[in-house]
């Protein structure tokens, strides 16, 4: 335990910086207007702060990553305010701190996070708390413990209390002797990365969990998301977020990745979108606990010249990170989703045009911009 006291003080530091979180304590203190003093001494005041519907009761950890605001917001519109509680190891903005029930949790930290999924009732668990590849990478212990220890508590709470559990995988689960183009549902995957190997065994450990224990664990790959909402947090394919803040603030972009490396990629509202359409699907129609979801893919190259449309000025240079450059290699070029638009019926709304139009509409209001349009 004293290793694991230490390595979530270190997540808390890195995550800081790095863009992720990693979820727990007790209760959602400020979403009831109760001192803390109040709740050391009540444990019981949870039942009366939620509607009595048969909405689903939300927990989403690791909430202050690049989708989990996202998330909670299109499940506040949806089963209602309160019914969603964001968490998170990192203190949150204002804007998320008032938007609806926040509180600290820690997944690392089994005891309390059971405390929130009992004192809260919840029912569906979205689990988000996660290292992502090029940090992974910088501090292996540190992703696994995170990726592996924290999914092992989540899994064996969410089976106890018999939760609907959510668990993203990604393209990084899908390694070099992976068929890249297009990347089927099942295949050969072999990661090389501490972030892919970590997505695998959770893909696995929840299919399992599933037919052991009943478990109603579902889980996407995601690929690549593009969000005008947040800053780049460590991932293999941020380019493709950096690139519209540094044409609308400099017109310059140094890319870390070669021109030619095409990766599937996906706009935020598409990806959040299919996360709640999963969560719905009814069980009967699923004939598999992971699935590929897919949207576009693109390479550097092809993303500059539709981004310069807006800012046909921009400059873009190659400065290739090796380290990134070789998981990008490892990594899909195309995903077949056929899956799950057969058995759910996925659709995806944003094409490459649609998705560069949409974060420009919400990043420039640049002079540069103004003229092209």
């Amino acid at each position: 335990m004293p290793v694991l006291r230490s390595l979530g003080r270190a997540a808390s530091q890195l995550l800081q910086s790095s863009g992720c979180g990693c979820g727990t304590s007790l209760v959602p203190v400020r979403a009831i207007g109760v001192s803390p003093r109040q709740v050391a001494s009540d444990a019981s005041f949870h039942s009366v702060t939620f509607s009595e519907s048969d909405h689903p009761r939300v927990l989403i950890t690791g909430g202050l990553g690049q989708l989990g605001v996202g998330l909670a917001k299109l499940l506040r519109k949806r089963f209602g305010k309160n019914n969603v509680i964001l968490s998170d190891i990192r203190k949150p903005a204002d804007n998320v701190f008032y938007s609806g029930p926040f509180i600290f949790a820690d997944i690392l930290d089994y005891k309390n996070l059971r405390e929130i999924v009992v004192n809260n009732r919840i029912t569906w668990l979205f689990h988000y708390s996660a290292l992502l590849s090029a940090v992974g990478e910088a501090n292996v212990p540190l992703a696994r413990a995170v990726n592996i220890t924290g999914l092992h508590n989540v899994l064996d709470i969410a089976a106890e209390h018999n939760l609907r559990l959510f668990v993203p995988s990604t393209i990084g689960a899908f390694g070099p002797t992976s068929p890249r183009d297009p990347t089927p549902d099942l295949c050969i995957q072999r990661p090389r990365t501490i972030y892919g190997v970590s997505k695998v065994h959770a893909e696995l450990m929840g299919e399992y969990y599933h037919y052991r224990y009943g478990l109603d664990f579902r889980c996407l790959r995601y690929p690549g998301i593009i969000s005008a909402d947040s800053q780049p947090g460590g991932g293999t394919t941020d380019y493709a977020v950096q690139i519209f803040h540094d044409a609308i603030k400099t017109g310059k972009f140094k890319c870390y990745l070669r021109p030619d490396t095409r990766l599937p990629m996906m706009y935020l509202d598409d990806c959040l979108k299919a996360t709640l359409e999963i969560m719905e699907a009814p069980a009967e129609a699923l004939t598999m606990r992971t699935y590929n979801i897919s949207a576009m893919s693109f390479t550097p190259e092809e993303l500059a010249q539709e981004v310069q449309k807006y800012v046909p000025e921009l400059q873009m240079t190659y400065n290739v990170d090796q380290v990134r450059q070789a998981i990008a290699d490892s990594w899909p070029m195309n995903f077949d989703d056929s899956n799950a638009r057969r058995d759910w019926g996925w659709k995806h709304d944003y094409d490459l045009p649609e998705l560069v139009t949409t974060m420009f509409s919400y990043l420039g209001s640049d002079s540069r911009i103004a003229q092209a349009n």
